[in-house]
């Protein structure tokens, strides 16, 4: 979701009175309002940011903002000053709104002088071993170092009208800087292989296995993203008056039109679902890791898996939007099947009693009237509870526009320091803010992806493509481990052969060796089932010219895809 409404400030004395903007200002103007798709932003920020200037340019900025699909936050870097390189300016497209040299050349002159190489190279040691709130505190809040000047180590110079801001507004573009920093992981490059993978997994102590909707596909729920995916058969039904299919899981929505929410959640809903091979891989590495999962299905507890961070939620439990009061999933069950709203069983008899008062008193109104022709209006006043809402048993899963518990925010700190090796398997990470998990852990850990199609915004160290269920059983293999059988199904249902043995015949495994992407340093294997498409014949062309194929840094996260956050 994104960021607050800007709030436009009055103009004082009418436009006639306000600043013009440079374009320079304009410039980086446009991209922190941008980066507030990303970073948490207040609107009071957002007013500092657009005081002084007139309705015109507030409304202009604004809607730039809103019609672009990638964020802008590649041009705050006016001066780009490198660790190994000298500074110089970026390109960009200002047409006739030329930046004067002399602005320019003083900009880079005071960028050079406020650090040198090897200060910079710590302050971002800090920043990728030891995350944003150590970094704040020590070199803010400790070392009391003023904000222009670190973001000189961030290659950002701030124009002169935005130094000027309150210290809120100059901390939020701190924030900003600092987080399209974490988003920009090296490669480790002694990880390669999946010979380097098992390693990493039998000597790893405290590991976070991060999942999503891939892993329970082959169990029969569809996952969000792909082409076959929910959000495709949402758009191609069109049955819903939807601008975006992800609209569907948006708290509003739901508050709006509960049935056709609790419709598709039928759909997701775990009823009879048998954990997938995934699920029971997990399960064997229950001793030494802890699963963040963003699926809502309660397969892992299913699969006996009690480590785990549902960070969006889940069935198990769902809260009344009246009353507040919960209840044990198992209650509304019958209903999502069945596709009727669940109503609290209080809410819903103090709503019929209303109701039933109401048309009471209706009655009574007509009958006096009847008798005496009296159009007093005495009857109006009776205490009939009319104003009494009926509101729906919201299953406690999280929404667009909520925010995460408490319990995603202290779980990641726990973690972070104990950490020593991600393994992120079947999830798109386009959703925050579990998709920050990969910026919040120290740079240092590495990183393995096991996933259908590549993940362009991120730089794990070893990425296994193809089907996950696939991968994990040649990792068994590998690893000499059994796959637990999966719990018996619920009503019965029969386990299919593929999912009642952890290890494969030998004439099953013909042809399933994974291929190695072009060149001896590639660390990128492909599976069946693996959908690389343009980034796999761009990895092999780095490859072949001689390049590690990776490349030195990740993407910045401002992919437009990235967009959707379950922070309000």
């Amino acid at each position: 979701m994104s960021g607050p409404e800007p709030h436009k400030p009055p103009s004082q004395d009418g436009d006639a009175k306000s600043k013009p903007l440079s374009p320079l200002h304009a410039l980086q103007l446009r991209a922190f309002l941008s980066a507030a798709e990303d970073v948490e932003v207040d609107p009071d920020t957002i007013e500092d940011l657009l005081e002084g200037l007139s309705d015109d340019v507030c409304t202009e900025m604004t809607e730039l903002d809103s019609d672009t699909e990638t964020s802008d936050t590649e041009d705050l870097s006016l001066i780009v000053q490198e660790q190994c390189a000298p500074p110089a300016v970026v390109d960009m497209d200002l047409e006739d709104g030329d930046i004067e040299p002399s602005e320019i050349r003083a900009l880079e002159e005071e960028a050079i002088q406020a650090w040198t190489k090897d200060e910079i190279r710590k302050m971002m040691h800090h920043l990728k071993e030891r995350g944003m709130s150590s970094f704040i505190r020590e070199y803010v809040l400790v070392q009391n170092i003023p904000v222009v000047k670190l973001l000189f180590a961030f290659s950002i110079s701030l124009c002169p009208e935005l130094r000027s801001k309150r210290p809120k507004t100059l901390l939020y573009f701190l924030r900003v800087a600092i987080s399209r920093e974490l988003h920009l992981r090296e490669k480790l490059p002694q990880y390669n292989t999946i010979s380097d993978a098992i390693s990493l997994i039998v000597n790893s102590k405290r590991m976070v296995v991060l999942t999503g909707a891939g892993i329970s596909v082959s169990c029969g729920i569809p996952d969000f993203r792909s082409r076959n995916g929910l959000y495709a058969t949402l758009k191609e039904k069109g049955q819903y008056d939807l601008d975006d299919p992800q609209q569907m899981f948006d708290i509003h929505y739901f508050k709006e039109n509960p049935r056709g929410e609790i419709v598709v959640l039928s759909q997701i809903y775990p009823s009879n679902f048998i954990p997938s091979p995934c699920h029971r891989f997990i399960k064997l590495l229950e001793d030494k890791n802890k699963n963040y999962t963003q699926n809502i299905d309660t397969l892992e507890s299913i699969a006996g898996i009690t480590r785990v961070l549902q960070c969006h939620g889940s069935f198990k439990t769902a809260t009344c939007l009246q009353c507040r009061i919960k209840v044990p999933g198992i209650e509304i069950e019958r209903d999502i099947l069945d596709q009727r709203v669940p109503y609290c069983k209080a809410c819903l008899e103090a709503h019929k009693a209303a109701e039933a008062q109401k048309t009471k008193s209706t009655k009574k109104k007509g009958k006096k009237r009847n008798a005496w022709e009296d159009d007093s209006d005495e009857c109006d006043d009776l205490p009939t509870r009319s104003d009494v809402h009926l509101r729906p048993l919201q299953p406690d899963i999280t929404f667009f526009g909520e925010k995460l518990t408490d319990d995603f925010d202290q779980a990641l700190l726990d973690d972070r320091d104990k950490v020593d090796l991600l393994l992120v398997i079947g999830t798109s990470l386009k959703v925050s803010p579990v998709s920050e998990i990969l910026s919040h852990l120290p740079h240092s850990v590495p990183q393995i992806l096991i996933n259908k199609t590549p993940i362009r915004h991120i730089n794990p160290d070893i990425v296994l493509l193809g089907d996950a269920d696939e991968i994990v059983q040649h990792l068994c293999e590998q690893l000499r481990w059994d796959l637990p059988p999966p719990p018996n199904a619920k009503g019965g249902l029969k386990v299919s052969r593929s999912q009642t043995n952890g290890k494969r015949t030998s004439s099953e495994m013909i042809g399933r060796e994974p291929t190695r992407v072009q060149g001896r340093g590639s660390h990128v294997w492909l599976f069946d089932g693996a959908e690389g498409g343009k980034w796999v014949e761009d990895i092999k062309e780095r490859y072949s010219n001689g390049s590690n194929g990776a490349p030195a840094r990740a993407k910045s996260r401002s992919e437009p895809e990235v967009k959707r956050t379950r922070v309000s």
